[in-house]
């Protein structure tokens, strides 16, 4: 191991707090080797380490929870393999370690491919990745086309029907996402919620209820509409 690697590692067990720890349990964040070190405290510590691969595959080894949001953080998205990914995500064991890394997994070449694959998988974790890779790139991915979004209203139907907590908010946080992206996916996400709400499953129902009320919402609407009027008062 690094020298680097050595002085984090122990930095991060200096910051170690029981009572934070059992309060993160709480809301979910209950994995091995949880120190209760805070996200604000997490970020101040990657804003002194510089973006290195080979430190953050000796972090996410470490094992500890905390380690691995740093791995995703300061990881290098054009060194990360697919090889790498298979072995992170079956590793996930907390929604937050879920969404932290989809924001470096998104950054991959390997997103899209990810994205169907894993949400075809059993476990809670990798399918809720599937659906934070969504929601990850339907917000930061401006230049993606409208068609590149459509592809993912099958799954998110045919996934809606799983009642598990952490699986079905990121199928409807994925579903949101993409409606509030433009006035054309906005009307196919609706479209696509109200079909959702035709199914026989509690979850589905709560999805597509708890997705139309936001997207065909006064704010929502306005926004994109702003958007739309912006666009086409942009010089080509």
């Amino acid at each position: 191991m690094s020298i680097e690697y050595d002085s984090i590692i122990h930095r991060l067990k200096s910051l170690a707090n029981e009572e934070n720890a059992a309060g993160m349990a709480r809301f979910g964040i209950d994995g091995a080797n949880t120190l209760g070190i805070s996200m604000y405290t997490l970020r101040d510590i990657v804003k002194e380490i510089k973006h290195d691969h080979a430190l953050a595959l000796e972090l996410w080894d470490s094992g500890f929870h905390e380690a691995r949001i740093l791995a995703g953080l300061i990881d290098e998205p054009e060194k990360v393999t697919e090889r790498q990914l298979e072995q992170w995500v079956a590793d996930f064991d907390t929604w937050d370690i879920v969404d932290q890394v989809s924001a470096l997994i998104a950054q991959t070449p390997f997103v899209i491919k990810k994205i169907h694959e894993w949400s075809a998988r059993e476990e809670e974790f990798v399918k809720r990745a599937a659906f934070s890779l969504i929601a990850e790139i339907s917000f930061y991915h401006k230049k993606m086309p409208d068609s590149d979004f459509e592809q993912f209203f099958p799954i998110i139907i045919r996934e809606s029907r799983d009642g598990r907590n952490y699986v079905r908010k990121a199928v409807n946080w994925a579903l949101r996402n993409i409606g509030k992206k433009n006035l054309y996916l906005n009307q196919r996400a609706v479209e696509t919620a109200r079909e959702i709400q035709k199914l026989d499953s509690k979850s589905a129902r709560w999805i597509a209820a708890d997705a139309i009320r936001e997207l065909t919402g006064e704010a929502v609407k306005k926004r994109l509409e702003k958007k739309a009027g912006s666009s086409k008062n942009t010089p080509k």
